[in-house]
């Protein structure tokens, strides 16, 4: 079985990696890292690269495809060639995924169309715009779509996906393995917890005192 991630220059990387650490542990299947150009892809932040391997007609028919998010996927949205790959993919998949702002660009290529579908809390209403129903809830399986909240909310996808691919063992052991038990030190991971202050200083961009929000910043 074959599960391709795909990476850009600014990808988001727990959007990818968090994924990849989950349904690498399922037996027999094989990860394959495709992007426009093979080489290595900075993340949002600038400081790690993750290495695409392969080029998008090299990756043609995986069986699961994961689309991670990140500040890279705003020069992407108008991009025919990875859109057309993204239908093609799809057609074909078994399963077809998102994590965080990945859900854009299946918006974009007319995947998420009338279906229900959620990105990071900051984008969702943007969904819309490409006829899917935006809803607030962690993941959201429609078919064999699934897409994931923001950032953290794709290590979920990936352990449901996990379940739906190799059973509820697996996954559990998977879960197990990475002791994926959280517990936050603070109740804020969330617009409907957080104060309105805090609200109000993520959506400007600003998530650490004394820096400025960068352009499209977010998974």
């Amino acid at each position: 079985m074959e599960i391709a991630i795909l990476l850009f220059d600014g990808v988001m990387a727990l959007d990818a990696i968090g994924p990849y650490d989950v349904l690498s542990r399922i037996p027999g299947v094989r990860i394959r890292w495709p992007a426009l150009e093979p080489g290595p892809k900075r993340t949002s932040e600038g400081s790690l690269a993750l290495v695409a391997s392969e080029t998008l007609d090299e990756v043609a028919a995986p069986d699961v495809l994961v689309v991670p998010g990140g500040a890279g996927v705003i020069a992407l949205l108008e991009n025919e060639r990875l859109l057309d790959w993204l239908r093609g993919v799809h057609e074909r998949s078994r399963w077809t995924t998102s994590v965080c702002t990945g859900a854009l660009l299946l918006g974009a290529a007319g995947i998420l169309e009338g279906l229900e579908a959620t990105t990071h809390w900051r984008a969702l209403e943007q969904l819309s715009g490409w006829g899917a129903r935006p809803v607030e809830r962690r993941v959201v399986e429609q078919g064999k779509v699934i897409t994931a909240a923001g950032v953290s909310a794709g290590i979920d996808m990936a352990l449901l996906l996990t379940e739906r691919l190799a059973g509820r063992e697996v996954a559990q052991a998977a879960q197990l393995a990475i002791e994926y038990d959280p517990e936050p030190p603070f109740d804020t991971g969330s617009p409907r917890k957080a104060p309105p202050e805090l609200v109000a200083l993520v959506r400007a961009g600003i998530e650490r005192k004394g820096t400025e929000p960068e352009p499209g910043e977010g998974g």
